[in-house]
């Protein structure tokens, strides 16, 4: 595995620990905050709207613009590292931005994908079409600034497609143990309905963990949950 670059120096974790804006439990929200919430996004279908066009199989906010890796390096050296990071409170799969950003700033493109990829197992689809303006964009403290909020889409899709270029296969978890080890429920079948980013989010955490016997079933003749373009796959194993 690569060596992640990214650590903070012991001087900022001790300035984190004294912020008191610094959780130390994980943070729970009511299904009525979450989707009053949910209605501030782009994407939301019942975002109050009379004559908004219909996004199902609209796909024209991807964004087509890619970082070159000189644009992707100045754009990374810009971030403030903030101690608060406002960027992640902002992302609904609570990246950890502030990171991976200063990963592409070492030209530590795999450590990036790989923060990225930890949290997000569809990393470069976000990075594409996330409305981050609405969200961690949004929320950067150098948005007032002359030259604008850190473009942390474009950063994503770039370390993300560096990734893929590398071409390194998926190996099952070194740490766990033999697959005969293995304690019995980890070989039982599990189903899941549909195979949207949920579905393929769940089985790719339930693989990581060790399962082994996962299976997706899809009504349609593509996968992914909204596009037709994509590949034609009725039943995908992970």
């Amino acid at each position: 595995m690569a060596r992640v670059l990214s650590r903070d120096p012991v001087d900022i974790e001790n300035l984190l620990a004294l912020n008191p804006r610094t959780q130390t439990h994980a943070a729970l929200y009511s299904t009525a905050v979450k989707k009053q919430v949910k209605k501030h996004w782009k994407r939301n279908s019942d975002k109050s709207c009379s004559n908004c066009e219909k996004l199902e199989n609209n796909f024209d906010d991807i964004k087509h613009t890619t970082l070159s890796e000189r644009g992707a390096l100045r754009e990374a050296m810009r971030c403030l590292k903030c101690a608060d990071a406002p960027c992640q409170k902002s992302c609904p799969t609570n990246l950890d931005i502030k990171s991976f950003i200063t990963s592409i700033a070492n030209k530590n493109y795999y450590g990036a994908a790989k923060m990225i990829f930890s949290d997000n197992p569809l990393g470069l689809t976000c990075g594409m079409v996330c409305p981050t303006s609405d969200l961690c964009v949004g929320g950067c403290n150098l948005y007032a600034t002359e030259e604008g909020p850190i473009n942390i889409g474009g950063l994503q899709q770039f370390a993300t497609e560096v990734f893929k270029a590398m071409n390194i296969p998926q190996i099952r978890n070194p740490s766990l143990p033999p697959l005969e080890d293995m304690p019995e429920a980890y070989h039982v079948k599990i189903a899941l309905l549909g195979a949207g980013p949920a579905s393929l989010s769940c089985a790719s955490f339930l693989a990581r963990l060790g399962y082994t016997n996962i299976t997706i079933f899809e009504k349609q003749e593509y996968i992914g949950g909204l596009r037709p373009e994509m590949c034609p796959l009725s039943k995908s194993n992970s």
